[in-house]
């Protein structure tokens, strides 16, 4: 007989589990969430975009004091080492832990902390730290157990001076050159973050360019500012192997180059945390990279197990994770409605920051669908000149003929919050997702948000004569 007995158990307190969570309980559903850590929020709280989020903020703070004149009367440049910049994280943690820790206490939802393995499609059994077992029942399942750094076989992370994208947050000192291995999302966000800590970054990219999903005007302005930032952007190379040595890392190339450094941060890849779940218990099965397919319900092949996050692969995000959550658990209790995953605005958070929505320039060009640009570069702005950063640019991808917005990027200081006011446009019906809302709207100034006024006015005035409409 099962020690507890409920109608959702989720395996994983992150942002999928908590969205989850709260969607079912609010239907009157008795709800328990199950999880390795003693504490709530998951990956994304203690390990993956909190911390590396709260890490980039103190050293774009710091690297604001230390380059603005003004700042130059109250003392000279100031450097931190990067386990001081990591306590304004920690801080930042604790907050967010004891917040969703009294929203789950509220909310009657019981939290069993272990690692759970299927023992059939209606049971799990929960390993506790003290290697006792509760057996849990429920009559629906989401997992939602996120995902975790690919380690190749071949490279030793045992040893002092190798480190993944979760490891590094325990670095005891400031490396004074690192090697990252993988120029996807997280290891651009911490190439950014290492070279304002004026350490000497190698990027080695296994790709011909960075981020190549990215807008090309976008992609190239993130691989101008980072080589501004003395970074040694390494495109289309691979390793052979990796040595270790006293005095720290030696990647070897498949070209044949050798580089070294204090430290190697492997950022090449994430897999799903399915492992020693008991899937193959219940017929389950991941694929290559320990992921589970779901259909747009979030559904598995078992239709009352579910699954949600990062373990179900793209778009790995931490608020389209809550959002899956919440849908997921609104289809279990006959209260679900759509979903366009494919709305999701998307923020990278180099320095400066990137955010973008809907279709690239490629993709439009590709579909033959006829476009014009609008573009407001910071250096205008009157806002950035006050805050002093004046790098960046918004640029709106609109129809030529229609005028309706299809794309939205931003790069620049707060581009993820700049985003999402194009992204409530584009997202109206009818003829209210046009681009000439930003040129019939009054926006406050000195705003960033003003940069849509600019953007719009310029891309109307790009529109020939003969199929401009009258916006004024």
């Amino acid at each position: 007989m099962a020690d507890f007995q409920y109608d959702l158990v989720i395996i994983g307190s992150g942002p999928a589990g908590e969205g989850a969570a709260m969607s079912a309980v609010k239907q009157g559903w008795s709800v328990a969430v199950v999880d390795e850590r003693m504490q709530v929020g998951g990956n994304c709280t203690h390990l993956g975009t909190i911390p590396s989020k709260a890490l980039r903020h103190s050293v774009r703070r710091m690297v604001q004091f230390n380059t603005m004149p003004m700042f130059r009367a109250v003392g000279e440049p100031r450097w931190f080492s990067f386990p001081e910049l990591m306590q304004a994280a920690d801080e930042v943690i604790r907050k967010q832990v004891d917040g969703r820790t009294r929203e789950y206490s509220r909310n009657r939802i019981r939290l069993h902390v272990g690692r759970a393995t299927f023992t059939d499609t209606h049971e799990i059994s929960v390993k506790k730290a003290d290697h006792t077992h509760e057996t849990i029942k429920g009559r629906f399942f989401l997992i939602a157990t996120g995902s975790s750094p690919y380690h190749p076989e071949d490279v030793d992370f045992s040893h002092p001076c190798i480190f993944d994208s979760d490891s590094i947050l325990k670095l005891n000192r400031t490396p004074r050159n690192i090697i990252i291995y993988g120029a996807g999302v997280i290891g651009c966000e911490y190439a950014s973050i290492f070279a304002g800590l004026e350490t000497r970054v190698e990027l080695v990219n296994t790709r011909a360019g960075l981020l190549s999903f990215l807008d090309g005007e976008i992609s190239d302005a993130l691989s101008y500012h980072l080589r501004d930032l003395n970074v040694n952007v390494r495109n289309n190379e691979e390793y052979a192997k990796v040595e270790t040595r006293n005095n720290g890392v030696t990647m070897e190339l498949k070209s044949g180059k050798r580089i070294h450094a204090e430290a190697l941060l492997w950022s090449n890849g994430r897999s799903g945390n399915t492992q020693g779940m008991g899937l193959e218990t219940i017929g389950l099965e991941s694929d290559s990279r320990g992921q589970l397919e779901v259909n747009e319900h979030y559904q598995t092949s078992v239709s009352h197990i579910y699954a949600a996050g990062d373990v179900v692969g793209w778009p790995a995000l931490a608020g389209a994770a809550y959002d899956q959550g919440r849908f997921a658990a609104a289809h279990m209790c006959g209260t679900a409605r759509e979903y366009h995953v494919e709305d999701v605005a998307t923020g990278i958070y180099t320095i400066p920051e990137i955010s973008y929505v809907g279709k690239t320039e490629a993709e439009l060009t590709e579909q033959q669908i006829p476009y014009e640009i609008g573009r407001a570069y910071f250096k205008n702005i009157a806002r950035a000149h006050i805050s002093g950063e004046e790098v960046g640019v918004l640029k709106v991808l609109f129809h030529q003929e229609t005028l309706e917005i299809l794309g939205v990027h931003c790069f620049g200081a707060e581009a993820a919050e700049i985003v999402h006011i194009g992204q409530a446009i584009m997202n109206q019906e009818g003829k209210a997702n046009t681009i000439e809302y930003f040129i019939r709207t009054t926006f406050n100034y000195p705003t960033m948000a003003e940069a849509y006024r600019i953007a719009a006015i310029n891309g109307i005035n790009r529109l020939c004569r003969e199929s401009r409409k009258l916006v004024v």
